[in-house]
């Protein structure tokens, strides 16, 4: 698939990602652009990651298709390669990585594996990032 197609596809999800990236751009944020994926971070990213996502302690990050929104420089150097994974499954699933991330939360949820710790798309994203690790060793 072209870089243009992956872009446009998982384009609904990148929208969703964008109306918070104007909160970098107040007092304490900043943006960048990494691999094609817009990064952003700030204090208001910040509280909303650590009160509105409903795990423990929050999330240190968050991808909507190619944005990825972190608590700050360090949440985003340490999670790039997991959101990564994200920014990836957003390109396959397309405007459906939304609603088919939640329904694999529930359904995790209802078998006892934990919405996040059990998610088909969380494990991709540990399964890989570890996968990663351990071919630099």
């Amino acid at each position: 698939m072209s870089p243009f197609i992956r872009y446009v596809w998982a384009l609904p999800n990148t929208l969703i990602g964008l109306l918070f990236v104007p909160t970098a751009m107040l007092p304490g944020g900043r943006m960048q652009v990494v691999d094609g994926v817009l990064e952003a971070h700030g204090p208001l990213i910040s509280a909303i990651l650590r009160h509105c996502v409903p795990i423990p302690s929050g999330a240190s990050a968050i991808t909507f298709g190619h944005v990825v929104l972190a608590r700050d420089s360090w949440s985003l150097d340490a999670t790039r390669a997991h959101e990564r994974v994200h920014v990836r499954q957003c390109e396959i699933w397309g405007p459906a990585f939304i609603p088919a991330y939640l329904a694999a939360g529930l359904w995790a949820l209802m078998t006892g594996t934990g919405a996040y710790t059990g998610n088909y798309f969380e494990r991709q994203a540990q399964q890989s990032v570890r996968g990663d690790r351990e071919n630099w060793r």
